[in-house]
C-alpha cells in the first residue's frame, strides 16, 4: 500500500514536469531540454530562502515564481531565433539552444551551490490510513499536485487566454487566422511550464530532497513520460505519469534504482517501436 501510494505521488510529480514539456512542444513546436534545470532553479531558490529562515510556504511560493520567471526569460531571449523558423529547423535549433542552456545552468548550480539541497519536513512524519502507515509528505505532495492540476484545468477551460492556448495547440495557423496572438500564447505557456516545474521541485523537497544536480534526471523522466503518453496529449501524459510513477516506485523497492532506469527506458523504446505517436496520441 505504501509503495503504491508513493508511486502515485511520484507519478503526479512526473505529470507536473511532463505536462510542461508537452505544453511547450504542442504549442511552440520545440522541446525544452533545460526543463529540468528550470525546476531545479525553483527548488534552489526555495532552499536559499529556507536557509535565510523564511517560512517554508513563502519560500515555496517564491521558488515556484522563480522557476516561472526563468522559463519566461528563456522564451523571450533564447527561443526567439527558433520561433522564427518552421518545422524541423525550429525543433532542431531549439534542441541545440536549450541543450546548451541546460549545460550552462548545471555548471552554474554545481559550482555556486554544490552543497545546497531543498529538504522540507512536516511536523508529523506519518499517519494511519485504513490500518496502513502513510507518510504525511506523500499526502501533502499528492494534494498539492492535484490542486495544481485543478487550477490548470480551470484556467484552460474557463478563461479566454486558456482557450486561446488550446486553440493554438490544435492548429497554430488556424488560431492565427482567427486573431489569436500566437506569440503571447507561447510566452504564457512557457511561463506556465516553469510554474508547474517549480511546483514539482518543491514537492520533491517534501517527498525526498532536491539537489543542484537533479536537472538532467528531471528532463529525462519528463521526456520518457511524454514519449509514452504522446507528446501532444495532455490526457496521455497524465495517465502515463501515474503508470510510470507506480512502476518506478515498485521496481526501485524490489530491484533497485539502476535496473529501474533501464526498465523505464525500455518502456519508452518499446512505445516508439510499437506506437510512435504515444499511447493516447489522439486524446486531448
Amino acid at each position: 500500500m505504501g509503495v503504491i501510494l508513493d508511486g502515485l505521488v511520484l507519478g503526479l510529480q512526473l505529470a507536473l514536469l511532463s505536462v510542461g514539456i508537452v505544453f511547450v512542444y504542442g504549442l511552440g513546436g520545440v522541446l525544452n531540454l533545460a526543463h529540468g534545470q528550470v525546476a531545479v532553479a525553483g527548488g534552489l531558490v526555495a532552499a536559499l530562502l529556507v536557509q535565510a529562515r523564511q517560512h517554508p510556504a513563502v519560500a515555496g511560493v517564491v521558488g515556484v515564481l522563480a522557476a516561472g520567471l526563468l522559463a519566461l526569460a528563456m522564451d523571450r531571449t533564447l527561443l526567439q531565433p527558433a520561433y522564427r523558423r518552421k518545422g524541423e529547423e525550429r525543433l532542431l535549433l531549439a534542441l541545440i539552444l536549450t541543450l546548451g542552456a541546460s549545460f550552462a545552468l548545471d555548471g552554474f548550480y554545481t559550482f555556486r551551490y554544490p552543497n545546497l539541497a531543498l529538504s522540507l519536513r512536516l511536523a508529523r512524519p506519518s499517519v494511519e490510513v485504513l490500518g496502513t502507515t502513510v507518510r504525511t509528505a506523500s499526502l501533502a505532495v499528492g494534494a498539492l499536485s492535484l490542486a495544481t492540476f485543478g487550477l490548470l484545468l480551470a484556467f484552460l477551460k474557463g478563461t479566454r487566454l486558456g482557450k486561446a492556448i488550446r486553440c493554438v495547440i490544435q492548429n497554430e495557423a488556424g488560431a492565427w487566422l482567427c486573431g489569436v496572438d500566437v506569440d503571447r500564447a507561447r510566452t504564457v505557456t512557457l511561463f506556465l511550464s516553469g510554474l508547474l516545474a517549480g511546483v514539482a521541485a518543491v514537492g520533491q523537497g517534501f517527498f525526498s530532497f532536491l539537489g543542484p544536480d537533479m536537472g538532467p534526471e528531471f528532463t529525462i523522466l519528463s521526456l520518457i513520460v511524454a514519449v509514452v503518453g504522446g507528446v501532444r496529449s495532455l490526457t496521455g501524459t497524465f495517465l502515463a505519469s501515474l503508470l510510470l510513477g507506480v512502476v518506478n516506485a515498485a521496481l526501485s523497492y524490489w530491484v533497485g534504482t539502476y535496473l529501474t532506469w533501464i526498465a523505464l527506458l525500455a518502456v519508452a523504446v518499446a512505445t516508439l517501436l510499437v506506437r510512435p505517436e504515444g499511447l493516447l496520441a489522439y486524446w486531448p
